[in-house]
């Protein structure tokens, strides 16, 4: 931030000097510096209205600055052979030099880094690529913290960009008179700490802001829209508006339903029931994960450790339930305080023993 302004101080000046000392279109020296900085102020807002445009459109803003810049050489040859044109000649010459240097830096150093270069690659040896490298990331997912995690196991890596808007909205969460959202705020910064540190990742800060957008959400859509990015989160109406709009989505919650253990029809596991079922006689229980097991003949083994049969399994929006039913004729019963082995009861047929020890969690 404070490198742009003082760039952009040296702009003014530096423009504002060249209309004062060339003195162009015979004005007085007091009023070319001053038409020097207005148009300085001018440059200044075409670059920020160019920091927000796509790359491919940055391309052909480049392309015509290049033909603009060259035909303004070959007008100053003209000009040179006119007479009393020197001093707008040179004015007009160095100011677009200046300008061009100016906007190239500035532009170029906030695009620079969303370069793909696979893509370049791809493009030069007949290979295309459709997505940009990077992630954006929302508010949801970065309070939730389970990226962290993934990220420092390597199995994602590049940049993660976070716009300034969802920045914003984790700073309205900290400064929370609530307690409970003012953790789940300061928790979310952490996260970003975090992530900031590990050497897998890469964290970016987008300027990137959508004032005619009130929505976060839809302003999350835009930027994926934008870059031709991927969209993080583990918001469910985010994931379903995203893909409407033709954004490419990365729902953290369905990566952890795909690493839940797998369960089949006819195993044991063990579980500890927590509470009663909706139905008769069931019992409810919860896996470490936070799945659900819905117990038959259970209801009065809650606050006990049994072992079930799995009859089926359900894998819905929101995650995954299990059915069993419980035996007390063929099936263990541990009190309360058993401790739940991680080894098989002797009647496995796999192998494979799940346990379900978990606090109470609401349905």
């Amino acid at each position: 931030m404070i490198e742009t302004l003082l760039l952009r101080t040296v702009v003014v000046v530096l423009l504002g000097s060249l209309a004062y000392f060339f003195n162009p279109f015979a004005l007085s020296a007091p009023v070319a510096g001053i038409f020097g900085v207005i148009l300085a102020g001018i440059v200044i807002l075409l670059e920020r209205r160019l920091k927000r445009a796509s790359l491919t459109h940055l391309i052909g803003a480049a392309t015509g600055a290049i033909t603009a810049l060259i035909c303004t050489l070959l007008l100053s040859v003209v000009l040179e052979r006119a007479a009393g044109a020197y001093s707008l000649t040179h004015f007009i010459v160095i100011a677009f030099l200046a300008l061009g240097t100016y906007i190239g830096l500035a532009v170029g150093a906030k695009k620079g880094e969303m370069l793909n270069l696979g893509a370049l690659g791809g493009l030069i040896g007949g290979e295309k690529s459709g997505k940009s490298s990077f992630m954006v990331l929302d508010t949801s997912v970065i309070i939730d913290g389970r990226i962290a995690d993934v990220a420092e196991t390597g199995f994602v890596d590049g940049t993660m960009a976070i716009p300034q808007f969802v920045l914003r909205e984790l700073q309205m969460v900290a400064d929370s008179a609530d307690s409970l959202k003012r953790n789940r705020g300061r928790r979310g910064l952490d996260i970003l700490q975090r992530l900031q540190k590990s050497s897998h990742v890469k964290v970016q800060i987008l300027e990137d802001d959508f004032p005619n957008v009130r929505d976060v959400d839809m302003k999350l859509v835009e930027v994926g829209k934008r870059y031709a990015c991927r969209v993080l989160t583990n918001d469910f109406n985010l994931n379903k508006v995203a893909q409407l709009h033709g954004v490419h989505v990365l729902n953290i919650n369905e990566l952890a339903n795909a690493l839940r253990p797998i369960v089949l029809p006819g195993e044991i596991m063990r579980v500890f029931v927590i509470k009663e079922g909706k139905e008769y006689n069931q019992g409810v229980a919860y896996l470490d994960d936070g799945t659900m097991v819905v117990v038959d003949n259970a209801r009065r083994m809650i606050s006990k450790t049994i072992d079930i049969a799995v009859t089926s399994v359900l894998q819905t929006t929101a995650g995954k339930m299990i059915f069993g039913r419980f035996d007390e004729r063929i099936h263990a019963v541990y009190d309360k305080t058993s401790s739940v082995s991680t080894t098989d009861a002797g009647h496995h047929t796999r192998g494979r023993e799940h346990s379900a020890t978990a606090a109470p969690q609401t349905t």
